[in-house]
């Protein structure tokens, strides 16, 4: 297809792109909405900085406004008949009329015009105001009402709804974090689409919460526990709550008719019409919103999902069905794009995993007692029995954490096949409550009635307060590191149902008291989840459609056996493209030796030697004089930068280096570290003013050391100047020793075996040293199918997250060097194909494998620097 033809093809599909789209945009949108209209699953890849985000919104967006218009009812007065819809006739004659256009605005007009002069205006998407529908009435505020709109949830009354609102076809967009999700609606804005369609963001209760009282709990999900507990007492009219008078007297005072922020339901409505009257807004807005009118944003935002046409989720509210429930999310014939999917599916059976503490199980088998000793003469055979059983297994769980009796040897015998250390074993669920004498427990049946007969609040509640009379708490609230009672009863409800799932779909991890009395050792049981498969279909099977979209996506055959292995993989839909940047504004080099001509090797046999970090040290000194600006180094864990910084700052390496440039640290705790990249870019800034750059300083930049798998490698962008050369420093495999990753590993080596472990070197029956590397190593050498795939794909998708930061847009440029002379190994001497194969296409075409030695490298870098800053940009 021609220029001409594609940008006619741009105007008339996706006008609400507000700029001229590139090349490979267009293919991208023409992609998605093809797969939008075939339905299924559908993946589509586009490297950071190419503009995928304004993308998905002008083609899903696009497709949404094309079907509605196709679904909506001749009212008679339609335009002639033929392929353009009306909208689009109407964009055209509202440019010629911007009056006429303003006439048609509805209930979104407060920023609606400014919003259409910056973006273009495509006028009114779905026709003018007396075509909102045959059932629907716009009510005062821009509220919908229709006749049969349902909103429910397991924690919400009616007064939490909007009366009659109508389920609509939507668009859900989900992304791993709220920055994320932050960005998204910054670009949704750049489009029409951010005023004229029914938006509404979601975050969570802590994200969303502005009750001081509540906020001040700090852990979120004790945040969560006291929000639906003032919520329920909202429902119930208030309830009597005991306060511990001096003297140890308890006086019962009638509580406040649950949360402040939700006693007045018009507040509710206000704050769902002013978010009505604005264009798009993020989570900070919402928060903004709620604060200043006093009312709630979460339950605010919640109660416009029904009639939104595109909500803005993080990941669990979306994949998670207890958060799906909860929220009232109905993903029936509707449209989900998953952001950042590279590692979904870890992500998503990380979020079926469940743990319970030692110390939760001790308190809970106390409450349990002494709640069954004071009114076990009040309760029936029934529930006396449920009690009892719930007593019985907090036991047997105690039982299997402590590492003091016979009883334990019974969980981890040479009969049961498992994984097994000095502190950690691993079973299966069958073996797991085989070896504690518990598999003849109806836990369905259990579980049901722990659902339906409230007996955790009562337990819960009568706990706390005998601990309150015992400790002497005033007030009556307790606040601990393990928790309330009530998340301890949480807890062992997940575990509980973990255990009702198929033997195969995951591992029992039992974690042993390592030493009595110290909270940071606690011993405990986990569920750790190893399959996605029925998870995920449960979402597939009811949406019309689902995206996965990313920068890195590949390898995506792994994607498809883990999640949905009943698709072919000739029937998935897959798009990937290029990079909109020019050859010549990326150096990627495979850097194999230093200064000194020492080979470059950070495994973890290698990577401590004192000579290895000291010419990893000669080479930085070397590249803070050829880089401009600033360089960001990658090291694998915080553990091992601090190792590295410690020696440099020894040896006087560090004193070299920042001779030339200022040189920063991320820091461990992620509220630090807007202060320090700030400080950062400051630096770069100021260094970089060519009337600062006449004075005497000898610096030029700025050097990073970050960590993969950190923050700062995951979500910041270091456009221009920030990230003028990424450096990453050896293979960043994660850790052996985790037993975790050793069971996902097993698992993946048996996945699509026919013949279950016959034919397999490794099978869950091996065992493991938990924390033990060596065994770990062992472990993985003996992989020779999806198992040392999937090691190897964990550490070059951190890679490629981490080298993805540097290029953001078209005239963008940047340098990467792979520090590590098995980026490169010939293949001959490998059973799989070097690391490097794993790069990017976009980074692999232009990679320099192979150099001589490290002057080329320096020539190289010196030679790149000086034809693109000479380039007019």
């Amino acid at each position: 297809m021609g220029v001409e033809a594609k940008e006619e093809q741009w105007k008339q599909k996706f006008p609400a792109f507000p700029y001229k789209p590139y090349s490979i945009q267009l293919d991208f949108m023409n992609s998605l909405y093809q797969f939008l209209d075939n339905g299924g699953i559908s993946m589509l890849e586009s490297p950071t900085g190419t503009g995928k985000t304004l993308s998905i919104i002008c083609s899903a967006l696009q497709w949404l406004v094309d079907r509605k218009n196709q679904q909506k009812p001749n009212l008679g007065n339609s335009c002639p008949s033929d392929d353009e819809p009306d909208w689009m006739r109407e964009f055209v004659v509202s440019k010629e009329n911007p009056v006429q256009e303003k006439k048609k605005i509805g209930v979104k007009s407060k920023k609606f015009t400014e919003a259409n002069r910056r973006t273009g205006g495509v006028g009114d998407l779905f026709g003018n105001e007396s075509e909102i529908g045959k059932n629907e009435r716009v009510e005062k505020g821009g509220n919908v009402k229709g006749n049969d709109g349902k909103f429910s949830s397991s924690d919400e009354d009616e007064e939490d709804k909007l009366d009659g609102e109508e389920e609509g076809l939507k668009v859900f967009f989900c992304s791993r974090t709220h920055s994320q999700l932050s960005q998204f609606i910054k670009e949704l804005n750049k489009t029409v689409f951010g005023s004229e369609l029914k938006v509404v963001s979601l975050g969570s209760r802590k994200n969303l919460c502005i009750n001081q009282e509540v906020l001040k709990i700090g852990n979120p999900a004790s945040i969560n526990e006291r929000c639906l507990e003032l919520h329920n007492s909202k429902k119930n009219g208030g309830s009597k709550i005991k306060k511990l008078e001096p003297g140890g007297r308890v006086r019962r005072t009638k509580a406040s008719a649950g949360c402040p922020m939700l006693r007045k339901q018009k507040l509710q409505k206000d704050f769902v019409s002013d978010v009505s009257q604005q264009e798009a807004l993020d989570i900070e807005d919402l928060l903004d919103l709620g604060s200043r009118l006093g009312t709630c944003p979460y339950y605010g935002s919640r109660r416009m999902v029904p009639a939104a046409d595109l909500v803005v989720l993080p990941y669990q509210s979306l994949l998670s069905k207890s958060s799906r429930e909860s929220l009232g999310i109905n993903l029936k014939n509707n449209i989900i794009i998953i952001d950042e999917a590279h590692n979904l599916a870890d992500s998503l059976i990380g979020m079926y995993d469940a743990k319970i503490t030692l110390s939760q199980l001790e308190n809970l088998h106390q409450c349990l007692e002494n709640y069954l000793e004071k009114f076990r003469s009040r309760l029936g055979p029934g529930n006396r029995r449920y009690i009892q059983i719930l007593m019985i297994l907090t036991r047997a769980f105690m039982q299997a954490i402590f590492d003091e009796d016979e009883t334990n040897d019974n969980v981890t015998s040479n009969a049961v096949e498992r994984t097994k250390g000095p502190n950690e074993s691993s079973v299966t669920i069958n073996d797991f409550l085989f070896a504690l004498n518990i598999d003849n427990i109806n836990f369905v049946k259990l579980i049901n009635y722990v659902k339906e007969s409230n007996i955790i609040h009562k337990v819960s509640g009568y706990g706390d307060k005998v601990t309150c009379l015992e400790k002497q708490i005033p007030g009556g609230s307790i606040s601990k590191e393990g928790g309330s009672t009530l998340s301890g009863f949480r807890a062992l409800l997940d575990m509980l149902l973990s255990l009702t799932n198929k033997n195969v779909d995951g591992r029992i991890i039992v974690s042993k008291l390592r030493s009595k009395g110290l909270s940071e050792q606690d011993g405990f049981i986990k569920y750790v989840m190893l399959t996605g498969e029925k998870i995920f279909s449960e979402i597939v099977n009811q949406a019309h459609a689902v995206i996965l979209a990313g920068g890195t996506l590949q390898p995506i055959e792994e994607t498809r056996e883990r999640l949905f292995p009943w698709l072919p993989s000739q029937s998935l839909h897959f798009f990937s493209c290029g990079h909109i940047i020019p050859p010549e504004s990326i150096l990627p080099v495979a850097v194999s030796n230093g200064p000194s001509g020492q080979s470059f090797d950070f495994s973890y046999a290698s990577r401590n030697s004192p000579k290895m970090i000291e010419e990893l040290g000669l080479m930085l000194c070397n590249l803070v004089s050829v880089v401009p600006e600033g360089i960001v180094v990658f090291f694998s864990s915080f553990d091992y930068e601090d190792k590295i910084y410690e020696a440099w700052r020894t040896s006087g390496i560090l004193n070299r280096i920042t001779k030339k440039k200022r040189l920063f640290r991320e820091p461990r705790s992620s509220s630090d570290i807007e202060g320090v990249l700030k400080e950062y870019k400051d630096t770069i800034d100021m260094l970089s003013n060519k009337a600062l750059n006449e004075s005497k300083t000898s610096l030029n930049g700025a050097v990073l050391l970050a960590v993969v798998g950190g923050k700062i490698s995951e979500g910041i962008n270091f456009s221009d100047g920030m990230g003028r050369c990424i450096v990453m420093v050896g293979l960043p495999y994660p850790s052996p020793s985790d037993i975790e990753l050793i069971e996902r590993i097993k698992h993946m080596e048996g996945i699509g075996d026919t013949k279950a472990t016959n034919s397999l070197q490794v099978s869950n029956n091996d065992t493991y040293i938990g924390g033990n590397v060596n065994a770990g190593f062992d472990i993985l050498r003996r992989c020779k199918r999806r198992g040392k795939e999937y090691y190897e794909n964990l550490c070059m998708k951190a890679v490629n997250q981490s080298i993805g930061r540097a290029i953001r847009h078209i005239n963008d440029y940047a340098a990467i060097l792979l520090i590590d002379s098995r980026y490169v190994s010939d293949p001959i001497k490998r059973s799989s194909s070097p690391p490097a194969s794993k790069l990017p296409q976009w980074i692999q075409d232009r990679l320099i494998s192979s150099t001589s030695n490290y002057g080329e490298v320096h020539r190289l870098l010196h030679q790149f620097f000086k034809i693109n800053k000479n380039k007019v940009r």
